[in-house]
């Protein structure tokens, strides 16, 4: 467990040293997540305002490591290696989306 641990003590670290975009939604989720519990009445509308901060992070971390790998195995362009790195970053765009939807539907419904 504790090798696990320092396994993704290093993936945080090595996402954070670098991903420049990992580095922003990280800033963008110190402001969101604490107006997720400020601004959610219950539990539920907390979980749900603070759910989709969390993964836009996991899905940049994923996004990341597909972009490592693809890079990795060569640095020449490739059509593949594109629409890889492009389904990743849609991906993102998408976990952005429901983000943007779940705030609304919570916040706008009061």
């Amino acid at each position: 467990m504790l090798r696990a641990f320092a396994s993704s003590a290093k993936g945080f670290v090595g996402a954070w040293r670098e991903e420049q975009a990992f580095r922003q939604e990280i800033g963008f989720a110190c402001i969101a997540l604490p107006a997720a519990v400020w601004l959610g009445h219950s539990g539920a509308e907390r979980a749900l305002l603070a759910g989709p901060v969390l993964l836009i992070l996991i899905v940049e971390l994923l996004n990341s490591a597909i972009e490592a790998t693809v890079d990795r195995i060569g640095l020449e362009r490739h059509v593949l290696a594109g629409l890889a790195k492009d389904i990743g970053s849609a991906a993102v765009m998408l976990s952005f989306i429901l983000l943007a939807v779940i705030w609304l539907l919570v916040l706008v419904d009061r």
